[in-house]
């Protein structure tokens, strides 16, 4: 919720608003001068919370108390939130095998942590553009080698000088146990 968005006390300039009261009950249609009378008489605010309703609903409430809480929210919300990032490993179309081990070690690395992987072949000269069925056949073999950690995203695509591949982490699932087979604890408490 944008906090900018609320009309508060005076702003509120309708006929006839639904009020709620400040403990969440629902007073009822009143109008809109009564509704700002009962709202001063408790020394709180008046807050339009729904405007495209017919007739609008306000809140009696302590309005800098909710912009407090709203604001709390969004910083919990954003602490929670995971950056993915997107690593970006670079291979030529005749790199060694175990360049591209090393490659593959660093890829599962940050796929583990959570992170996308671009994994771009880079074609150094003119000549090496003649090779992309190779670029591609390196790129295939890197997302068999790691699809136990990640999968593709984007299948590779020749841009200019470069052909790409993203690869994003695989979803973890919990692991289940069979059926019959229950811990220590568990038999103890089935015992009692």
């Amino acid at each position: 919720m944008v906090i900018a968005n609320y009309y508060i006390n005076d702003q509120i300039r309708d006929k006839e608003v639904r009020l709620i009261g400040p403990d969440g009950e629902m007073i009822g249609i009143v109008s809109g001068k009564d509704a700002q009378q009962m709202a001063d008489d408790k020394n709180l605010d008046l807050v339009k919370i729904s405007p495209m309703a017919k007739p609008p609903v306000c809140k009696i409430m302590d309005f800098s108390k909710f912009k407090f809480e709203q604001s709390k929210k969004e910083r919990e919300a954003r602490k929670k939130q995971k950056n993915v990032e997107t690593k970006e490993l670079w291979l030529t179309p005749n790199i060694d095998t175990n360049d591209v081990n090393i490659r593959v070690k660093r890829a599962i690395e940050f796929l583990k942590k959570g992170d996308k992987v671009k994994i771009t072949v880079r074609f150094r000269h003119g000549r090496e553009m003649g090779r992309t069925n190779v670029a591609y056949k390196i790129l295939e073999d890197f997302a068999k080698t790691i699809e136990e950690y990640g999968t593709i995203e984007k299948m590779p695509k020749l841009e200019g000088r470069r052909m790409s591949m993203f690869l994003i982490p695989k979803a973890v699932k919990p692991e289940k146990k069979p059926q019959g087979q229950n811990s220590k604890e568990e038999k103890q408490d089935q015992q009692q």
